[in-house]
């Protein structure tokens, strides 16, 4: 299983309008493949997403010298250096190498790993809500109307970028159009202090369809947020940022949140990622996985969530939502899945569309 060869793909795709959060806008979407190949012809693919120049030469550079030659069952050996170097770049190695572990095995990725409790999940469609239109709310309610249409009965819209009135203008629209029966989750992106993020109390304590309140507050103190916490009569959900179990651990130890929302792309492996899952379980927190950069990042969350224990023993509903980018992004079909009726049914294995590859590879320019 000796590493012989790896091939990159960095991708580039312009936006015909930007689109945003209370962060800014995005005028483009990028992602950055790779694609290992064992002496034996094992391949297996990995994803990261960052600056494209600096992933394309710190791959050709440092990461491919160093992992040419290379044992690819020597997973976590080599996964501890890279991450020193990037840790964006460790995860998209480390998927590839489980994925040629799998392969190698004989096995799916799911059965690698003990097998699938569950062959499908339920997934939320995820909106950046934000344009530079003076009509956005308009254009918003036109997307989730188109949205809903296709199956999806769960959405995460934005608030933060706008004014309050403006957002909960948003909100009470949608509310009123599918009469408060659309499932909604709030995603403020930390740009509320304590006072701001109480105020969506009022409105909340009177919609039944508030599923969590997204990351309302930066995480430098978590004593407001167990505040909060105890104030809303919503769960509380973040952490797409936190990098590996280690950074969780203050926000399940200190009760800050409902639920924690690891992302693949930002931990340090896939089994770090996966260690996380199961830290929440251990604290007794639900856990939905951030899943908005990359499809196959998304599909590595379902992997995972298909193979973790419920997290209650009720009937009905036993694992956590998975997020689906259902915005201007071709690379959200990068990998084959099939979602119907707000289901992904779980795949057996990873099938790239390469095609789609060769359509978007970028061809070194300068952002623009």
């Amino acid at each position: 299983m000796r590493i012989e060869k790896i091939d990159t793909f960095p991708l580039f795709y312009k936006l015909s309008e930007p689109y945003g959060d209370a962060n800014g806008y995005k005028h483009y979407r990028t992602n950055y493949l790779i694609q290992v190949t064992t002496s034996s012809g094992i391949t297996g693919w990995g994803e990261c997403v960052d600056w494209l120049p600096l992933l394309d030469v710190g791959f050709k550079k440092r990461i491919i010298p160093f992992l040419i030659g290379k044992q690819a069952v020597n997973h976590t050996q080599l996964i501890e250096q890279i991450k020193k170097w990037h840790q964006r770049a460790a995860t998209a190695v480390s998927m590839a190498l489980t994925e040629i572990t799998a392969k190698k095995a004989g096995l799916s990725v799911c059965d690698l790993w003990g097998g699938k409790l569950r062959e499908q999940i339920p997934v939320y469609a995820s909106f950046q809500s934000y344009t530079n239109q003076k009509d956005w709310v308009n254009r918003s309610l036109r997307f989730i109307e188109n949205t809903v249409q296709n199956g999806f009965s769960q959405i995460k819209i934005k608030t933060g970028g706008r004014s309050f009135s403006e957002d909960l203008l948003h909100i009470q629209s949608i509310q009123n159009i599918y009469e408060k029966k659309l499932g909604l989750f709030i995603d403020a992106n930390q740009s509320y202090d304590f006072a701001a993020a109480r105020k969506w109390e009022r409105y909340f304590s009177r919609w039944s369809n508030i599923l969590w309140f997204e990351e309302p507050m930066p995480f430098d103190d978590l004593t407001e947020y167990r505040l909060l916490r105890s104030t809303l009569s919503v769960p509380i959900a973040g952490g797409e940022n936190m990098k590996g179990a280690n950074q969780f651990l203050p926000l399940l130890r200190g009760h800050a949140l409902d639920m924690i929302q690891p992302d693949v792309m930002h931990g340090n492996g896939i089994e770090d990622f996966r260690h996380v899952l199961k830290l929440a379980r251990h604290f007794g927190r639900r856990v939905s996985p951030h899943s908005y950069d990359g499809a196959l990042s998304r599909v590595y969350a379902a992997f995972s969530q298909a193979c973790l224990t419920p997290w209650t023993k009720m009937n009905g509903e036993n694992i956590e939502p998975l997020e689906w980018d259902v915005m201007d992004n071709p690379f959200t079909s990068l990998v084959k899945m099939e979602v119907k009726d707000g289901y992904l049914q779980v795949p057996e294995k990873i099938e790239v569309d390469t095609d789609l590859i060769q359509t978007y590879l970028w061809d070194g320019t300068n952002y623009g």
